[in-house]
């Protein structure tokens, strides 16, 4: 509990919750940062090594998405300590028995993560009624699916592009994590003419510098085979393809993948962050320091919880990717130019954005709880 409190501030948190059943490998974390907007909506990420530490960064940087993409949330986050490849009936089992200890936890709304998929929804709703990222079986908007974070994080690379007068459509990329995200985003980008040139994921890295195909790529993917087998590319370390010779460089996966130790390896322009709190705060400011302009989290990634909100409030399909567009383009060109204009962090232009709305609600608040 020490380790979390040296962070907490006038935002939060407002909550934690240990949730521990031996019996079934129950081991799971929830914090709820801030709900002044109302409740909050965060994924529920399920790794081996998740710790307390990290379930608290990831819920203050929902926080912050939130509040910066105006939506009526707070900030919250669950980890669980299980291996998401578990068998199937053992982890909705795991689920389930969550999901009931927290059932009368209304400051929270369940949604999926790393992890967890819609169909790990599907046994929560089964549940409560707080979730989202439900399958369309069940009239959810399945945002992993359509892409949605990724949708939104093209959105942000677009803007970044212009901003730095890139030309996307000739621009070279790298996507560290090829999951929901770095898959989709990969095809978002390809489709706007630019050529991915190096990718990882669990099973190891490739790269070839006259570019990789993505539909392939996807393919190996959705028969779960390793990227690796891809024969046209050379395999590289995970710890190459942050020096790969790119202009963007998207970290998908875990945090804190760029951190002091390897920042100066970066040989892109722009890091478009896909992934939560995936560079460290020494890493985001060496970066700054060398003219590499980093698209915060918080603004770049926002479309998940953006179609999430959308679904809780009853929105269809049709209407996320237009919203995500709107709010996103709007807030990334707000921080790029707030950040130049003052001589800022992009980070501390979007943190200054984003707590101004918290701070603001918070004062309307009863008992100014948060």
């Amino acid at each position: 509990m020490e380790e979390v409190m040296k962070f907490a501030d006038d935002l939060g948190p407002l909550k934690i919750i240990h949730v521990y059943q031996p019996s079934v490998g129950l081991n799971a974390t929830l914090v709820v940062d801030n709900v002044a907007r109302g409740p909050s909506i965060g994924g529920m990420r399920m790794a081996p090594d998740v710790t307390t530490e990290e379930c608290f960064r990831l819920a203050r940087a929902m926080t912050l998405k939130n509040a910066a993409a105006d939506l009526p949330h707070g900030g919250g986050k669950m980890v669980i300590n299980a291996d998401p490849n578990a068998p199937r009936e053992q982890k909705e089992q795991i689920l389930r028995c969550l999901v009931n200890a927290l059932r009368n936890e209304t400051d929270y709304v369940f949604a999926p993560d790393m992890g967890t998929n819609e169909t790990c929804m599907s046994w929560i709703r089964d549940e409560v009624d707080r979730v989202v990222g439900l399958p369309r079986s069940l009239g959810g908007i399945p945002l992993d699916e359509i892409g949605a974070t990724a949708w939104g994080l093209k959105v942000a690379t677009k803007i970044a592009t212009d901003a730095t007068r890139l030309n996307l459509n000739n621009a070279r990329f790298a996507v560290q994590g090829f999951g929901a995200v770095g898959s989709h985003v990969a095809r978002f980008l390809s489709d706007e003419g630019a050529t991915l040139v190096a990718v990882s994921e669990s099973s190891g890295a490739i790269a070839n510098p006259d570019g990789l195909d993505v539909s392939a790529l996807i393919e190996l993917n959705q028969n779960n085979q390793p990227l690796t087998s891809y024969s046209k590319a050379q395999r590289i370390s995970p710890d190459e393809l942050i020096g790969v010779d790119c202009d963007i460089w998207i970290p998908a996966a875990r945090p804190d993948v760029i951190n002091a130790g390897n920042a100066a390896s970066i040989k892109a322009s722009i890091i478009a962050q896909g992934a939560n709190i995936p560079a460290t705060a020494e890493a985001e400011q060496l970066l700054h320091e060398r003219g590499v302009l980093v698209l915060p989290d918080f603004i770049a990634n926002a479309g998940g919880v953006i179609c999430a909100a959308m679904e809780f409030a009853g929105a269809t399909e049709s209407m996320v990717f237009p919203a995500i567009e709107e709010k996103i383009a709007r807030n990334m060109a707000t921080v790029i130019e707030h950040s130049r204009r003052e001589n800022l962090l992009p980070r501390a232009a979007a943190e200054r954005l984003a707590r101004s709305r918290v701070e603001t609600a918070m004062q309307n608040r009863r008992w100014t709880i948060f």
